[in-house]
Order: C-alpha cells, then structure tokens, then sequence
C-alpha cells in the first residue's frame, strides 16, 4: 500500500515539486478533456524532458498506478481521463522548438508546443505544418500525434501521420527510443505510423520531427450559400467529382452559423440553412480557373450566394468564424456532445437525414460543422447536465448516430479518436481476432493494461472504480493509493 503523501514525494524527487500537483482543488482541471467524461486523478505531474518521463512511468509501473497521457486537455473522445485515476503525466510544459531546418523543410519540436505556433515560426522562412485542428490555437503536436489530428485544410494534403516524419518516444515500458527519423519512407517496419494515431496507449512522444510545406502561392477563399444542408452536401461531390480537391471544404448548418455569428461577428448569413467554406491553393493561374468552376458547381445545385474574400483579412475572418463556431454553440445551451464520424461523401445526405431524425426522436438540439470534403461528420448534441438523465440521453443518441455511420460503410472516428468514449464501439468494425491483434502492440511496447487503461480497445471489465477498489479506499483510508 502506497499512501498518497508518499507518491507525492516520490514524483517530487523525480521532477521537482514545483512540477507536481496533488491537492483535490488543483486536479479538478486535470479530471476531464474536451467530451464528457470526468475521473480525478491522484497526481499530476509535469516532466522537462525524456528522462524525466521514463523516471516517472518506471515509478509507475513499480508501484502498480495507472499512468494517463495528457498534452492540453482539447481531446475529445474522453483520451486524456485517467479512467482509474493514478498519475496523469503533462507534457504541457516540454513546448521548445528545438530547430527549423529550412533546407530540409522540417522541424524538430517538444510534445507541448501549440500547433499554432509551429506555423507562425515556420511562416517567416515561407513554410508551414499543414495539419490544423480547430483547436490550433490551443492543443498541441504531442496530442495531434496521439490522436493522429487532422483538421480543415487537410483534405488535400492529409492528417498529422502524413507530416510526422520520426518521434522520439518513452515506451510504456519506460524506455527511450527514436520511431521514423528526419527522411521520409524509412525502410522496415512502420512503428512510426503504428504510434501515431495510438492514443497515448504505447508511449508518449519526447520528441517529434513534422514535415512542413512550402506556403502556397495564391489562396481562394469562397463562402458559397445555400437554402439547404442537402444542396450543400451534394455540392460537395460534384466539386470533387469535377476534378478538383480543394485545400479545405467546410460546411456549417444554420444553428451552428447563428450561433457563430452571434458570437464572433464574421459575416456569415445568419438565415441561410447552410454554408460551404471553400478554399483553394497553388499557382494564380491554376487555382483562378478551379476557383470559377467551383462557382458555378455551387450555383448549378442551389446556391444563393458565392462570396469571395478579397482580402487577408476577410479569409481570417471567415476562417475564425468556423474555427470558432463550435464555442460559440455556448450561448444555445451549457452543455454539447461532438459526435466524429466519417462516411463515404457521396452518402452525406443520406446520413445527414439519419442525425436530424435521431435527434428530433430525443428531443436534442443538433449543430452541425464538419469537414464536408472528406465525409467527416461532427454532430453537436446541446444539453443541459444539469438535468436529471439528460447526459444518459444524449449518449444514447450519439451512439445511434454513430451507428448510423458505420451502417453506410463509414467509419467511427475522422480524427478525434476512438478514446474511451467509443472503445465500446471497436466490435462493430474489428472482428476478435483483429482486436487481439492490436492488442498484441500493446504488450510489445510494454504496456500490459496500465499504460492509459480503457482507451481504443474494448476494455471489458477493470476500468473506473470497481466494488473492490472502494473497499479498499473505505478500508485504508482516505490517504491510501489501492
């Protein structure tokens, strides 16, 4: 039995105390990320380095706890809840970048840099990281690489695992080592890509060279209007269908746009019954005749309005608008749940009228926002905690919606990863064997069902508080660890 004031001091020796935090009004924060499942860790610790972190996860694994992985807490399919409790390691305060390698077009960064500022270094030597999460401006590579992120410009270019060119990485054995290194296509095995997308359940990542991009040329924003969410969703495989993949297609429902508009003021139409976000990028000549084509694909089935920004400024703007959107559905109600799915494009509507109807049947308001161009839906299901059985509801509805997607050949995450708020799901699309087999990676990197327990996998029994883990608490007291 290991009380709480002794792993406290054992993690200060490790780290420092200044890097620890145990008392029950400071790990309130570190309880929840950004979906709706909470657990209150024991401890929470914030590493400087790799050794710091492999010193921590052997302590762990001595002493039997339970390790979570946590970069800013944006996550949202429940990846970064210490499900049974123990100790949350924070990468938050590792935030270098180490080197921009111009020559090279890469970069060398610790886990707990914000995304954004990766771009914004890169930008003064005419570069840029592609993948953009909607939280860019909070979360971090470390969690991108994790949940394998993508955002909207990654239509075209491809999520975190296409720009991630090597990591360094702490097994969940506690060893240090390199994953991929600074030159794409490496021979042998592809652990890299076996570790990004992981959700924190083989390691954390030290270390992490991303692959940038050189700026493009000339960008085409268009802000095409539509009456309808079915005009728009068909209007997005015909632009496709046209020949062209445009850098971003994004498209918004008229609840999400008003709720936007309210709260950020970036000129959408309040009225319209939905958006697309179009932009487009490359050579002048190239991206002008596509941007026109696009036009009038959007006209031919439905459009009101084609805008364009005629300025840096104006693309900011808009882009602020769908970046912030799903905050703003805060003035609707206090609550929402983000649903991730992915369906084939050219059954958006189909399944777009399978979550409006699921959703009048509970009695739920439901936003929609999502990353038209590549079928990645994000159902916003608004409620109030507050009231009695109204989270059960809400649930309930999310995993029919999500039913719905697998049923139409889709999948259950684009991007925020299958966590623990949809492990449960994994048997809808992988057979025992499959799953077996994944779980097999697991023990290779050392992790044999503490290393972010109840994440990805279908856990079966054992996560969160059982009858005999309370026992044990009411037994030894207040101050144990069981």
């Amino acid at each position: 039995m290991t009380t709480r004031r002794e792993l406290v001091a054992r993690l200060s020796a490790l780290v420092g105390p200044e890097n620890v935090v145990y008392r029950a009004e400071d790990l309130i924060v570190y309880e929840f990320d950004g979906t709706i499942e909470k657990k209150l860790p024991h401890a929470v610790v914030f590493p400087l380095g790799a050794e710091q972190v492999a010193a921590v996860i052997r302590l762990c694994n001595t002493l039997g706890l339970p390790v979570t992985p946590r970069g800013a807490g944006t996550g949202l399919s429940g990846g970064s809840v210490p499900t049974r409790r123990g100790v949350v390691i924070g990468t938050s305060r590792m935030r270098r970048i180490l080197e921009i390698d111009v020559e090279n077009r890469l970069a060398v960064v610790e886990p707990g840099l914000p995304n954004i500022q990766l771009s914004e270094a890169a930008a003064a030597h005419g570069l840029f990281y592609a993948p953009d999460p909607s939280s860019q401006k909070a979360c971090t590579i470390g969690g991108n690489v994790a949940e394998n992120a993508g955002g909207p410009h990654c239509l075209a270019l491809g999520v975190t695992t296409n720009h991630v060119l090597g990591v360094e990485v702490v097994t969940a054995a506690g060893e240090i080592t390199w994953l991929g290194g600074r030159v794409p296509d490496a021979f042998g095995y592809d652990l890299r890509g076996a570790f990004i997308g992981s959700e924190g359940t083989l390691g954390i990542a030290t270390r992490i060279v991303c692959r940038l991009l050189p700026l493009p040329a000339t960008v085409i924003t268009l802000l095409a209007i539509f009456d309808t969410v079915e005009q728009a969703s068909t209007t997005v495989s015909a632009i496709i269908a046209a020949g062209m993949v445009p850098a971003a297609m994004e498209m918004m429902d008229r609840m999400t746009l008003q709720a936007a508009e309210a709260g950020l003021q970036c000129g959408y139409p309040a009225d319209a019954g939905a958006v697309l976000l179009l932009e487009l990028d490359g050579i002048d000549e190239v991206i002008a005749t596509q941007a026109a084509r696009a036009r009038a694909e959007c006209f031919e089935r439905g459009a009101s309005e084609v805008r364009t920004a005629s300025t840096p400024a104006e693309r900011e703007l808009l882009w602020k608008g769908r970046k912030g959107a799903i905050g703003s559905l805060g003035r609707i109600a206090p609550n929402y749940y983000i649903l991730d799915g992915v369906v084939p494009r050219s059954r958006l509507v189909e399944v777009m009228g399978r979550v409006s109807e699921i959703s009048e049947r509970y009695g739920l308001k439901c936003a929609n926002v999502f990353h038209a161009g590549d079928g990645n839906l994000h159902p916003l299901l608004l409620f109030d905690e507050r009231v009695p059985g109204a989270t059960a509801n809400v649930l309930e509805a999310g995993e029919e919606m999500m039913r719905a997607c697998v049923d139409a050949g889709g999948s259950l995450t684009g991007e925020h990863g299958v966590g623990f708020e949809k492990q449960r799901f994994m048997p809808w699309l992988y057979s025992e064997t499959d799953i077996e087999n994944m779980s097999r990676i697991r023990r290779v990197f050392g992790n044999e069902g503490d290393f972010n327990p109840c994440k990805l996998l279908p856990a079966g029994t054992g996560c969160g508080e059982t009858a005999h883990h309370a026992a044990a608490v009411r037994a030894a007291g207040p101050d144990a660890y069981v």
